[in-house]
């Protein structure tokens, strides 16, 4: 290069003749005006392409290869090694480095290219992504759900057990509630949980569930062509800036609200980040989208699924491979199912009969014991043997509260036990022991007198007094009363 700036400088400045410069460097005078034409060497060029005569009757069928390995998995396309056996197979007798410089500039030509979009604001877009967490102990894959606004780059995130309707909608309550409005146009892929059936490249038949959730909060949707992903680019980078900055180093918490907790507090955080490009953070950007935002409504969306299904002869109700207990007089009859996030709520009639933790492994039960009582007061017996006792851990004093009545009680103690317990249909357990400790100290053992230890006390209004089982009452004998036997408390003279 040296070289090359003197001889420019002593011909084009100086006034030096060509002829000298070629006497004194011995280099070809073609070679020196390609240095008087270029202020640098140019490089090597060449005017047509190098004939291939041994691979050029087979580029088409290299072509071929490539444009079928576009519908296969991309663990299973071919290589360049594997390209070149089958074209020798074929007849061809050049080497690897040959194939391999086609395959490439092939792949390279065919690349696709995408065209930069405005992202307005009061836009978002909705994905899922999967990561890693230690959730109680256990190292366990997470969905977690992110809603990204592309025009302020501010995100959302929440983790969930699994991509299912439930956590879909139970995402998108939560996520407006964060960003206090509602997007007016969100970006989503083709999702079963949304689409039912895709009857065009824009054209889909929707889910009744979305349809609700969308009539809620009037925003409009978009979905991205079949395997165009970009069409929500930037969301797709958000779930992987999440994974990597938000999951690493792998969580470790108790639960999955403990784990939310940490995200909500990232997302706010990332919101003093600088935005590429821009000379505002996110949390200034974050208020022109929420000026094109559509106000929340007064109610937030039930974030739940509902299904119609009957109780079975165990007063139980399946859901999602897992079955929940009703009180036994539901039994055989229908019930709806609200499966939320974290609680299964199940009605009759519109009246909510019973609520249980929602499950979300497979073939798990969730018994209530207070839900068969009234089965156990008919069938006593069962009451050491009944599976949704199993385990029930109640405060010592009821232990004692049965011997004593198993003890005063021949035959019946057991069942007056039960009786007690059913207090429980209608007062918390901490009240009802402290009713039966109660009971204990004044020697009052039976339900009816342990009922009325009970804040609110029992309402004995349509109570009908029965001697049944009381048989020693029957010889009590009870005096009329005599008022004037109150005259003698009176003072002298009478008078009050």
């Amino acid at each position: 290069m040296q070289q090359w700036a003197d001889i420019r400088r002593r011909v084009l400045v100086e006034g030096v003749s060509k002829r000298q410069i070629l006497r004194e460097t011995g280099m070809h005078w073609r070679t020196l005006e390609k240095v008087l034409a270029n202020p640098e060497p140019p490089g090597y060029r060449t005017k047509v392409p190098r004939p291939r005569p041994k691979l050029g009757p087979f580029l088409d069928r290299i072509a071929r290869i490539l444009e079928e390995d576009k519908g296969c998995p991309r663990k299973q396309r071919h290589t360049a090694k594997r390209i070149l056996e089958r074209i020798r197979a074929e007849g061809y007798r050049g080497g690897y480095t040959a194939v391999k410089e086609a395959v490439r500039e092939l792949k390279r030509t065919r690349r696709e290219v995408f065209v930069p979009l405005i992202h307005r604001p009061g836009e978002a877009q909705v994905d899922f992504g999967y990561a890693l967490a230690n959730v109680a102990g256990r190292l366990r894959k997470v969905a977690f759900f992110v809603m990204a606004l592309p025009h302020s780059d501010a995100l959302f995130v929440q983790a969930f057990e699994r991509e299912c309707t439930e956590t879909f909608w139970e995402g998108h309550v939560r996520g407006f509630e964060f960003f206090a409005g509602v997007p007016g146009r969100i970006t989503y892929d083709n999702s079963r949980v949304m689409v039912a059936k895709i009857v065009g490249p824009r054209q889909r038949q929707l889910t009744r569930g979305f349809l609700q959730l969308e009539s809620h909060y009037l925003f409009d949707h978009h979905f991205c062509l079949v395997q165009r992903p970009n069409e929500k680019g930037v969301v797709e980078g958000t779930v992987k800036f999440a994974r990597l900055n938000f999951f690493v180093p792998v969580p470790q918490v108790r639960d999955l609200g403990e784990l939310n907790a940490h995200l909500l507090a990232r997302c706010r955080d990332d919101r003093q980040r600088r935005v590429r490009g821009s000379a505002a953070t996110k949390e200034v950007l974050l208020d022109e989208d929420r000026a094109a935002f559509i106000p929340l409504p007064a109610v937030p969306f039930d974030a739940c699924v509902k299904r119609s299904t009957t109780a079975d002869s165990l007063s139980l109700v399946r859901f999602d491979d897992n079955d929940y207990s009703v009180p036994v007089r539901y039994a055989h009859h229908t019930v709806v199912v609200r499966g939320y996030v974290d609680r299964v709520v199940l009605c009759h009639k519109g009246e909510m009969v019973a609520e249980h933790r929602r499950r979300w492994g497979r073939e798990g039960v969730s018994f209530d014991p207070v839900h068969y009582l009234a089965l156990l007061e008919r069938k006593p017996g069962a009451l050491d043997h009944a599976r949704p006792l199993d385990g029930w851990a109640l405060p010592g004093c009821f232990e004692v509260l049965r011997r004593r009545l198993e003890a005063e009680r021949d035959g019946e103690g057991t069942r007056e036990f039960i009786r007690v317990l059913r207090l429980l249909e209608k007062h918390p357990l901490d009240r009802l022991a402290a009713a039966v400790e109660h009971g204990l100290r004044v020697r009052a053992h039976t339900r009816d007198a342990i009922a009325q230890f009970l804040l609110p006390r029992e309402d004995w209004r349509a109570t009908t007094f029965s001697l049944d089982g009381r048989e020693h009452l029957r010889r009590v004998v009870v005096q009329g009363t005599e008022v004037s036997a109150y005259r003698a408390l009176l003072p002298i003279g009478g008078a009050p």
